[in-house]
């Protein structure tokens, strides 16, 4: 998969990506991007007040030039590495888990992730109030197979702690060569003491989707992402539905972190009209972009229920809005991420890149995804008790709904 130089993405900025890329336009702001550095400072401007800013970068000079004067290993100084971390810590100051600056091996890996080309244990964690927690691990890798569950909140990795991780540095901890182990301390809901889990990395194949057939004619497609591969992978699952006879479906998003927004576009275009709204980017000036249906609309009023909970994250929060707010779908589980922001990455050099949040996400109705999440209709818990029992509620919850009972 070829990496353009600026593209904007869906993200959860996590340790296994999946990411939505539409081309950002550099035609106009080339040749402002190329100008000498010292002219962009020179004309700062604050976008609020129309006027130049009132920035002082003399504090800056002055912490550089006294470590190059005296500090005591100055000798062995890396200039290069020196700039990397002014830049990190300017995204630091933003205050923004999502926001985040690549330096050349960190936007290696980031590249490799985009293809899928990466080891490691197959989990998706964010940042939350400055604790680590885990958002879904993937079906089939490491992490699933070792018991990881939604909501945990990593403590340590190996011997580090974890307070005020950021999530993007973590991943970095958690990755590592196919067969090499890391052990994560984790707190769970429900456990009394903190539980220590040793995972042995693997090559991670992410999974896409599954389909089954339920009893009285109910379909079920267990979407895992909004991956490249996930909009041909729904067609299919949409054709094997209308031959299979049934005339319901549940759409199981549990556990799914997002990815491509043109995927959750592309799959509620099939229940929706053309020109319906699917979701709104909303942008720091307050002008909003509108994502709209393809208008393929070949399900027409056909009972659906989507299945979500605590992972269902991104692109599965943009999807379950769209198809709840506009009348297509019950919401059957437990309440959303809420993760809602649209990130931009941003090639600085060759060897290094930006990601920054550029908006946010709204459903259809304008509700902010980050804010608030998304509230099931009909709430349903799936207890650890459930879990040890095979059992399943939240299904078992849909397809009683979709029976009419």
């Amino acid at each position: 998969m070829k990496i353009s130089k600026e593209f904007r993405v869906v993200f959860y900025g996590l340790a296994a990506v999946i990411v939505l890329a539409g081309v950002f336009s550099a035609g106009a702001f080339w040749s402002y991007s190329n100008r000498p550095a010292v002219e962009k400072i020179a004309n700062l401007t604050n976008k609020n007040a129309g006027k130049p800013a009132e920035v002082d970068f003399s504090p800056f000079w002055k912490a550089w030039n006294a470590v190059d004067e005296k500090f005591v290993a100055n000798g062995d100084l890396d200039t290069q590495k020196r700039v990397w971390g002014a830049i990190e810590g300017m995204m630091a100051s933003l205050d923004d888990p999502y926001s985040v600056f690549f330096p050349p091996q960190e936007s290696k890996t980031f590249q490799d992730d985009i293809r899928g080309d990466f080891s490691g244990v197959g989990m998706e964690i964010g940042s939350r109030k400055g604790v680590l927690t885990v958002i879904a691990p993937l079906k089939g890798t490491p992490a699933y197979n070792t018991g990881i569950k939604p909501g945990d909140k990593i403590i340590k990795i190996d011997d580090k702690m974890s307070a005020d991780m950021a999530a993007d540095e973590a991943a970095m901890l958690i990755r590592g060569k196919r067969g090499t182990a890391v052990k994560l301390t984790i707190i769970r809901e429900g456990e009394d003491k903190p539980l220590e889990i040793k995972i042995t990395r693997d090559t991670i194949q992410i999974p896409v989707l599954d389909t089954e057939v339920k009893p009285n004619g109910i379909f079920v497609i267990k979407l895992y992402n909004f991956s490249a591969k996930s909009v041909n992978a729904f067609r299919g699952a949409l054709r094997e539905f209308a031959s299979s006879g049934s005339d319901k479906m549940i759409l199981d998003l549990r556990g799914n972190p997002g990815g491509y927004l043109e995927a959750a576009v592309d799959m509620a275009s099939w229940f929706l009209p053309a020109g319906k709204v699917v979701a709104r980017e909303k942008f720091s000036d307050g002008s909003e972009t509108l994502s709209r249906s393809k208008g393929y609309d070949v399900f027409k009023k056909m009972p659906m229920v989507i299945l979500v909970d605590g992972g269902s994250a991104s692109a599965s929060e943009i999807l379950a809005g769209a198809l709840n707010e506009h009348g297509v779908a019950t919401l059957v589980g437990e309440k959303t991420y809420g993760k809602g922001s649209v990130q931009e990455l941003i090639q600085i050099t060759p060897e290094t890149s930006l990601k920054l949040t550029i908006a946010r996400w709204l459903t259809p109705n304008g509700k902010s995804i980050s804010k608030e999440g998304l509230e099931p209709d009909v709430k349903v818990e799936f207890t650890k008790e459930d879990f040890e029992a095979g059992k399943d509620p939240q299904m078992e919850k849909a397809i009683e709904i979709l029976n009419g009972k």
